[in-house]
Order: structure tokens, then sequence, then C-alpha cells
């Protein structure tokens, strides 16, 4: 495995053994990660995780030492490899709610601020989604004061610090957009992302492209004198903001209609890699309750970083060192700002359920989304159509032992959530028996 792309420095000498054991941590993760044969347990991840600490503390004593804080060499680089695979090791045993899980989070809302930093194009409702995931972690880190290293808090806490500033700045920018404006910037992101998907497709969508740049005119003939006037015929605040961001869009259309979805041969080996990255992620989406290891994401993220860093001042660049054009450039951005995206959504959504439990877990799910349209379409007629769900719902009792679901003598995290998700299932069936006997009864 290759480390994460970050610049080295110089290796010291002394932090040589530190190095080495990170590796030899690093490797053990990585087949724990390809293992299939059977679930993660918590004991294995949390040994590793307490070997990775011990390394730190070394690291940190001894740059202390040597008045070396800051240094940032290849022990760095995979450190970072083994936190963010136990991050996602935590996600994967259904630690969800415990310190470590923050890291590999952490990690991809940064990917995402840069990124949306450097666009200068998103609504505040993106913002508002990572706000609300900021406050989450804040509150993670805060229950995880007495059970983890303070080492491992700090650098979470610096982390979310660094991030916060950068959303404190995307929401700075947006508070010169007058409220008047907001439904059509809002309305111009829209059609600048969409664009940018038809870009992508397998078959180039010339038609949708041209309606949406139909639309564009349309809302730039609205405009008096250069302007967006508000329903008063008042110039709104915001002017610029918006109209450089209807230039952008008219230009991105015609960019895609003059290339037809056709990308710089030069560029056409990452953007087949991106694109491959990001049919995967979305299909992972899609099926993710029944699909998604958690630790599988690792190789996507690690794959988005290099080729993300591998850009030169910002521009993606060939063999020659010549800058890609504009359309490259945008689309390769876009499939990796997209790929992030998929990667937070799929962070944010996995269940606190170690993966042991998770059959069971996703039954549930299917019997309760089964149970609640049956009571949202008027019920049952007779108790009798009850007998499938309830003998599900009492086969999975059956498989407890002492009210837990075992998995041999182990008992897996996330024992709360299914045996939650169990009981929802039997009152939703007991509400529909009673209400079908009771019509039963009123008909006699």
């Amino acid at each position: 495995m290759s480390d994460s792309p970050v610049v080295n420095a110089p290796l010291d000498p002394k932090e040589k053994p530190i190095l080495d054991s990170l590796l030899y941590i690093r490797d053990k993760l990585s087949l724990l990660k390809q293992d299939r044969s059977t679930y993660i347990k918590s004991k294995d991840v949390l040994s590793l995780y307490n070997e990775t600490i011990k390394q730190v503390q070394f690291l940190n004593d001894l740059r202390k030492e040597h008045k070396k804080p800051l240094e940032n060499n290849r022990v760095d680089n995979v450190l970072e490899d083994c936190f963010q695979l136990i991050s996602l090791f935590f996600l994967t045993i259904g630690r969800n709610n415990e310190a470590p899980a923050v890291y590999s989070m952490c990690s991809t809302v940064k990917r995402l601020l840069d990124h949306l930093s450097e666009v200068n194009f998103y609504s505040a409702k993106d913002l508002d989604g990572i706000e609300s995931t900021f406050a989450t972690m804040r509150e993670t880190l805060q229950r995880g004061k007495e059970s983890y290293s303070p080492h491992l808090l700090t650098l979470l806490e610096n982390r979310l610090d660094t991030c916060h500033l950068i959303l404190e700045e995307l929401y700075r920018r947006l508070e010169n957009l007058s409220p008047e404006l907001v439904p059509t910037y809002e309305k111009l992101v829209s059609i600048l992302r969409s664009m940018a998907a038809c870009n992508t497709r397998n078959t180039f969508p010339a038609g949708e492209v041209r309606a949406f740049r139909d639309q564009l005119i349309q809302m730039q003939a609205t405009m008096v004198d250069g302007k967006f006037l508000g329903n008063d015929s008042t110039v709104p605040q915001g002017q610029d903001i918006v109209g450089n961001l209807l230039n952008r869009c008219l230009l991105w259309a015609d960019l895609c209609l003059e290339r037809n979805g056709k990308i710089d041969e030069r560029f056409k080996p990452t953007y087949d890699k991106l694109l491959e990255i990001r049919n995967q992620l979305e299909k992972l989406t899609l099926t993710q309750a029944w699909s998604l290891r958690e630790t599988d994401l690792y190789n996507y993220q690690r794959q988005l970083d290099r080729i993300d860093e591998s850009r030169i001042d910002g521009n993606f660049e060939d063999a020659q060192g010549n800058k890609a054009d504009l359309h490259a450039q945008r689309t390769l951005l876009y499939l990796i700002r997209r790929s992030y995206a998929y990667i937070y959504g799929l962070i944010r959504s996995s269940e606190p359920v170690s993966e042991a439990l998770l059959p069971v877990f996703n039954q549930l799910q299917t019997l309760r989304r089964c149970l609640l349209e049956v009571k949202k379409s008027g019920g049952v007629s007779s108790p009798r159509e009850l007998y499938p769900y309830s003998m599900k719902l009492n086969s999975i009792d059956n498989m407890r032992t002492d009210g837990k679901f075992m998995i041999g003598s182990d008992i897996p995290e996330g024992q709360g959530s299914v045996n939650a998700l169990l009981a929802e299932c039997f009152d939703t069936a007991y509400e529909l028996r009673v209400e079908a006997e009771e019509n039963s009864a009123s008909d006699e």
C-alpha cells in the first residue's frame, strides 16, 4: 500500500522505529479490511487503535523533545492512513457515535469544503447540512473525552476548527445575497450542476443541455439594464453574485454543446478513472444497506486524494506540463467533488450497527416499511393477513439469547438499534391486528 498523497519532509532517523511500527499496523488493518470470511470484531479494531495511539504518544514526545511539533513527513502520512482505516472500521463495527469514527467524516468534509471554496458556487442548504454534521461530530468528541486518548481528541478538535473556519467564510460570501435573489441564485446552482452531470453521461444529452440553456436565456431576458429586479422594481443586493453565476452557466452550456460530451484526449485516462469511481460510489448509494462495508470507502478516498492533489496550483496538467482547458478542468473537478459528496453521504447514513447484525437489521427495516405501508393504505381486513409478518418477526425474535443477538459467543455492536427496530415492528403489527379485530367485531 502506498502512502497518503502528501509531500514528504526528510525522515528523522529517530522516528524510524515509529514508522516501522505504523507500517506494520497499517498492513494489519489492510489485511483485516480485505478479509471477508468473517465479520469485523470490536476487539480486533480496538487493539489496533490502542497500538496506533501508543505510537502517536512516542511521536509527540520525540518531536517535543527535538522542538519539531509541526514536522510533517512519511510518518505522518502513514499515521493518516492508520487513523483513516481505524475510523472506517469503527463505522463497520457499529461504533459510529464514538470519537475515532469522526476522523473519516472530518477528512471528507474538509475536502468538500475546500472544493466549495474553490469553485465558489453553492447554496445555503449545502452549508446547512455540513453545519449539522459538525454539531454531531462535536457532540461525539465531547462524549469521548473520558474514553479516548487526548492525542486523538486534540487532533480531531483542531481539524474541526479548521473546517469550521472555512464553513464560516463560505457563509459570509452569501451574506451579500438579498433574500429576493436567493431563489434565482439557487436555480442557477441547480442548473449548473445538472449540466455538469449531463456532461459526464455515456451518451451526451444535447437536448437537455439546450433546454437548460433556454432557461438561462429566459432568466437573462428578465434583467433590466443588466440587473435582476425585486418585486417592487428595486435592485436587490447581490447582483454581482447572481450575474457572474449566470454568465458561468451560459459559458458552461456553450462549452458542453461545443464539445458534445467529449473531453480532451490528454486527460481521458484521468476522466475514465474518475468516472469509474463516481459510478461505483453512485451504485453503492443505491445498495448501501446490503453491500457496503464502510472500510471499502478507504480505497476510493485514497484514489480521489491522489488525483486531487496531483493538480499544480489548482490546475490539471498533461505529461508535458500543459494546463487543461476550461472544459476538461471543470469536468474533472465535478467528478472529484461528486465522488467526495457520495462518500460523505455514505458515511453520514451509516447505521450504528455491526456488519454482523446488518442482515437482521436490514430485514427488520424492510418489514417496518411493509407494515407502515399496510397501515397507510388502511390496514388489513383480517388478522390472518398479518400471519406472514408475525411469523418473520417471531423467527427473528427467536434468534435472540437473553434478549441479545449473538454471533457465537460474541455480542456485536448495535443491539439497541436492532432491538428497538424489532419492538417497533411488533408494536405496528399489534396495532394492525387490534384494528382488524375491532373492524371484524363491528361488522358482526
